[in-house]
């Protein structure tokens, strides 16, 4: 299993809703700020890409990279605990 970082900006109040869904789909997710996502599955960036874009507007805005193992954060949403079992060799600030 792949570990996906994902960032989005809806330009004109598009439907968070329906991307949140989308991003709470893959079953392994976690919330890391307002926009930015980590979610855990086989698929490609691409593939994952391709699924949030159904719900998306064609003027909104969509970042979607395999975590390459190691960050930094501080201020978080989600647990500390998910991000040391998904993205190891992190650090909290």
């Amino acid at each position: 299993m792949k570990c996906y970082i994902i960032s989005y900006d809806l330009r004109h109040g598009g439907n968070y809703t329906a991307l949140i869904n989308a991003i709470k789909g893959y079953g392994t997710w976690a919330r890391i700020t307002e926009s930015t996502w980590a979610v855990v599955t086989q698929q490609t960036a691409i593939q994952v890409a391709n699924n949030l874009l159904i719900s998306m507007d064609g003027n909104d805005r969509l970042f979607v990279i395999k975590s390459g193992g190691e960050a930094a954060f501080r201020g978080i949403i989600c647990e500390e605990s998910w991000l040391q079992k998904h993205i190891p060799n992190n650090s909290n600030y």
